[in-house]
């Protein structure tokens, strides 16, 4: 009698675990039943902005809803993970996670974990990134950049896309190997930072290639690239690599989503990206700014950032830049 007695007390127990989740996996099944909102960490007008919103349109048309792209720029491309702290782990708030938010542990006091608190849905592409000057720069070659800087440390100025931010970081790292003190001015975007630079405000850039067009017009002028082979847009730029510099950055970026967001709604998102980024139109939207997919699933996207908050605490540390240091 008492076994039957468990027995029926766990059919009943198990029925009514059932019936509770019933209606989460219901919605989980008809997920999206809404616009889908992807916020980005970087203005609208650059390279960011306008490959995400083509990923974007190519998703909505998956999804059979709306993806609305949500600009929110500034503290080195880390707001958009930081807004999804406070979000409704539902799917219908996806972000843009680009590399500095794997250092932010090490630089600024937060109340989350960047390893443990995002969802991580899927990688979809890196940058190619390079320092501009100006078409009428004194600084013909990375030679009279070195020279001019090692004779007024701390005097030539360059700005980037954030304090932090992959540029930042890189061009700190080249300055140290290089031996020479340089002035750092940060912007919020692409955008901001070349009509800085154009109107004389900066004497140097360090970004992604959103400055094609303004090389490619004869307004700037490319110094080096830091990728591991030359760009076929600049071959006559040098890489970092052919410097002597022993550095490769690419910055690789994707999405996530709120912690505790369904699994099979991180799938459908997935999927749908997935999909999206294979389009003609998304590898196209890449090209101009000499970007390629770097495709990384749900599992390859979660190892990739505990192994990258790992060497960032490494770079951030040699650098000095450690909260603390």
């Amino acid at each position: 009698m008492q076994r039957r007695s468990l027995v029926s007390f766990g059919a009943v127990a198990l029925a009514g675990a059932a019936a509770l989740l019933a209606p989460f996996a219901a919605q989980a099944q008809a997920f999206p039943t809404r616009p889908v909102k992807l916020v980005i960490a970087f203005p609208a007008g650059g390279p960011t902005d306008i490959t995400m919103r083509q990923l974007a349109d190519n998703a909505s048309k998956i999804l059979g809803q709306p993806v609305i792209v949500d600009n929110k720029p500034g503290a080195g491309g880390t707001l958009p993970a930081q807004a999804l702290q406070g979000t409704p782990a539902d799917g219908y708030t996806v972000a843009q996670i680009p590399l500095g938010v794997f250092r932010l542990g090490y630089t600024t006091k937060i109340n989350w974990d960047p390893i443990k608190d995002i969802s991580y849905v899927i990688n979809v592409t890196g940058y190619a990134f390079g320092i501009v000057v100006p078409a009428d720069s004194p600084f013909k070659t990375w030679k009279d950049f070195v020279d001019y800087a090692k004779a007024n440390p701390g005097k030539l100025s360059y700005g980037s896309t954030g304090t932090l931010t992959s540029p930042h970081l890189t061009t700190e790292r080249i300055a140290q190997q290089a031996g020479i003190q340089l002035q750092h001015i940060p912007y919020k975007g692409s955008a901001d930072l070349m009509l800085a630079l154009q109107s004389g405000q900066l004497m140097a850039g360090a970004d992604s290639t959103g400055f094609a067009t303004l090389v490619e017009a004869g307004k700037l002028r490319v110094l080096n690239t830091w990728g591991e082979k030359r760009l076929a847009k600049f071959p006559d730029a040098p890489t970092l690599k052919e410097l002597g510099y022993d550095i490769v950055q690419n910055s690789p970026f994707g999405i996530g989503a709120p912690k505790g967001t369904p699994p099979e709604v991180v799938k459908k998102l997935h999927d749908a990206f997935k999909q999206a980024m294979e389009e003609p139109s998304y590898v196209a939207a890449l090209g101009k700014y000499d970007m390629l997919p770097d495709y990384k699933s749900s599992a390859q996207y979660a190892q990739f950032a505990q192994d990258t908050v790992a060497r960032e605490k490494v770079i951030i540390e040699k650098l000095g830049l450690a909260k603390g240091q």
